[in-house]
Parts: C-alpha cells; structure tokens; sequence
C-alpha cells in the first residue's frame, strides 16, 4: 500500500511577527499528516478511541531546515521509523519548493483505560497493516 503524503498551507495566523511559520505549528503539521497517514490505512485514530484505545505523544524532535510562509504549501512524507509491540515511532519530512523544511520524529504509546496495551496483541490488523507499509509491501 502507498501512503501520498499530506499537504498543508501556511495560514497567516501560523506565522509569527518575523512573517514566517511559527516553530509551534510544526508539530500541529505533524498530528494533521499522521492523523492522514492512519485515515489512509483504513484504520484511524477515531476508530481506534471508539475501541478504547488512546495513543498519547510520549516523544517529539524537530530539526528546522528552511522557514515557510504565509500562503506556503508544505509536502509532508510520514514514515514508521520503528514500531515494537507498544510503541510507534513516526518519522516525518516536511517539503516546500523541492527545500526540507523540516525533519521530525513523534513516539507514541497505546493506552486502554490508562494502562499500556500491545498495539500488536489488540489491533492485530493494524500492525500488520503499519508494518507492511513499513517494509514497503
């Protein structure tokens, strides 16, 4: 399964007083394309917390490249860099204009009523499906 990457422009209010992308929003960037990314594995977030399961930020790293701007339109590619039974660890790189923007990981973990749960024991499917993505097959 190819997974297209997810598309975002730089609303006005997203800039700072200096006209460019505040470094904040990055991560908001990072939520709206893995949000996407589960969506077009059939299997997304919402569907999950109607199961009971959470799957909290527990680890974010950005590394900035290149400012964006107002009215910019940023092409980010969401990989899985690592998954174990508990955890998923998403890479991201953000691109505008053919320039890297942005480099980032997010680490989450799978909660069931506050408790760790094994993403491959209870969503069997879905880590199949994170993992054949992973491997390009």
């Amino acid at each position: 399964m190819e997974i297209r990457p997810y598309r975002h422009e730089v609303k006005y209010y997203e800039c700072d007083r200096m006209g460019i992308t505040h470094h904040s929003n990055y991560i908001r960037f990072m939520e709206e394309a893995r949000v996407d990314w589960m969506d077009q594995l059939d299997y997304g977030f919402d569907r999950m917390e109607a199961e009971g399961v959470v799957s909290p930020v527990v680890e974010v790293e950005c590394h900035y490249k290149t400012p964006t701007t107002f009215k910019d339109t940023i092409e980010i590619t969401v990989t899985v860099a690592e998954t174990t039974a508990l955890k998923i660890v998403f890479a991201y790189t953000m691109r505008c204009g053919g320039k890297t923007v942005c480099t980032a990981k997010s680490t989450h973990c799978f909660l069931e009523s506050g408790r760790p749960v094994s993403l491959e024991a209870r969503f069997p499917e879905l880590y199949a499906r994170v993992n054949a993505v992973r491997q390009g097959t």
